[in-house]
C-alpha cells in the first residue's frame, strides 16, 4: 500500500548524484504515490536524468549562489511542502541532508526521526525503524499523524535500483526565504586530497584501528593494503580521536557506513559501534591478536595475530603476484 506524495532531498557531487540519493528514490518508490526530489545545484539539468531514471518525476531545483547547501536546501524543502503537501520527506543522514532538515523542522515546527535504517507503510500510518544501543535493538516508530513526516536515513539501508521512465522536470524554485541564515556565504571550499575510490562507495575497504599500533603504522598498514587492492581506507573513532588520521576516514555509528564486497579489519576489537557502520559488508576479514576480540563474531574469515606482522606479509604476498 502506498501512502502518498515522497518527497526526497537529494544531493549531487557535480553531475554525479550520491548512492545515498538513490537508495532513497528507490525506497520512496516503493511507498508513494508520487515521487519528487529536490536538489540544491547550479546545474539541476545535468543530474536530472539520472534522478528521474530512479524514480523522480519532478526535480525542484534551488541554486545555492554562494551560500550554505542545507540552509538552502532547508528553504527549498518549505516551499515544496507549502505547494504540495507531501506525505513523507526522506532525506540521507549526510550533512547536508541534517542540516537541511534540521532547519525545515523548525520552519514547519515537525519532528525529525532519524537513523532510520528501514521505512515502510502500515495502513495509513508509516513506520520507520531505527537502530539503537549501537545497532544492538532495532525499534519501529509508528507516525500516525501530522504530515509531512521527516524521516532522516542512514545510507546503506537500501539497494539502489533505477525504476524511472524518463528524466524528471526540472522546475526551479527562484527566490527562497532564507531568514537569517542566508547571511551565511561560502567563501571557499577545500577537497581534501585522497587517492582511489571514495570510502563510501568503494568495493574494497580496509580499516585500522589501534591494534595497527601508532599513526606512523597506519600508511604501511593500511593505506598501502587498501592500495594494493584497489580499495579505500578507513579507521575506528579510537584512532580519530587519538589523531592518527582525520574524520573523513571514521567508519561507525558516528563516522561513515559502509557496505563493501570485502571489507578488512585490520588491528580493530570490534566495538558495537564500529560493527554498526561496516556488518553489512558482503565479506569481513578480520586480523587481530586478541583470539576472543568481538570483531571475530562478525567475521567470514578471522586471522588471529599481530597485524604489525601479519600485513607485511599480506603486503608481501600480493606484490610477489604482480
Amino acid at each position: 500500500m502506498a501512502i502518498g506524495k515522497v518527497l526526497v532531498f537529494a544531493e549531487a557531487d557535480g553531475a554525479a548524484v550520491s548512492s545515498a540519493t538513490l537508495e532513497l528514490l528507490t525506497k520512496a518508490r516503493e511507498i508513494g504515490d508520487a515521487v519528487e526530489a529536490v536538489i540544491v545545484s547550479a546545474d539541476a539539468a545535468a543530474v536530472a536524468p539520472q534522478l528521474g531514471e530512479y524514480g523522480a518525476a519532478v526535480v525542484h531545483a534551488a541554486d545555492p549562489q554562494g551560500r550554505l547547501s542545507g540552509v538552502v536546501g532547508a528553504a527549498a524543502l518549505a516551499s515544496v511542502v507549502a505547494s504540495s503537501a507531501p506525505a513523507v520527506v526522506l532525506c540521507a543522514q549526510s550533512y547536508d541532508g541534517r542540516d537541511a532538515i534540521s532547519h525545515l523542522s523548525a520552519r514547519i515546527d515537525r519532528p525529525v526521526l532519524t537513523n532510520a535504517v528501514d521505512v515502510r507503510v502500515d495502513g495509513d500510518a508509516l513506520v520507520a525503524q531505527s537502530a539503537m544501543f549501537g545497532g544492538n535493538t532495532l525499534v519501529d516508530t509508528k507516525l500516525t499523524s501530522g504530515q509531512p513526516w521527516l524521516v532522516v536515513v542512514r545510507p546503506k539501508s537500501f539497494a539502489a535500483e533505477p525504476g524511472g521512465a524518463a528524466a524528471g522536470e526540472v522546475v526551479s524554485l527562484g527566490d527562497l526565504e532564507l531568514g537569517r541564515s542566508g547571511e551565511a556565504a561560502v567563501l571557499d571550499k577545500h577537497v581534501e586530497e585522497r587517492e582511489g575510490p571514495q570510502l563510501e562507495e568503494a568495493a574494497v575497504v580496509v580499516s585500522g584501528g589501534r591494534g595497527i599500533g601508532s599513526a606512523e603504522n597506519y600508511g604501511p598498514l593500511v593505506d598501502d593494503l587498501a592500495g594494493l587492492l584497489n580499495g579505500a581506507s578507513g579507521a575506528t573513532r579510537a584512532i580519530v580521536d587519538a589523531g592518527w588520521v582525520p574524520y573523513s576516514k571514521q567508519v561507525g555509528q558516528t563516522g561513515k557506513t559502509v557496505k563493501p564486497k570485502l571489507y578488512v579489519a585490520v588491528g580493530i576489537s570490534g566495538a558495537t559501534q564500529h560493527l554498526v557502520g561496516m556488518k553489512g559488508s558482503d565479506t569481513i576479514i578480520a586480523i587481530n591478536k586478541d583470539p576472543e576480540a568481538p570483531i571475530f563474531s562478525v567475521a567470514d574469515l578471522g586471522i588471529v595475530g599481530d597485524a604489525t606482522t601479519v600485513v607485511p606479509r599480506i603486503v608481501e604476498a600480493i606484490r610477489a603476484r604482480g
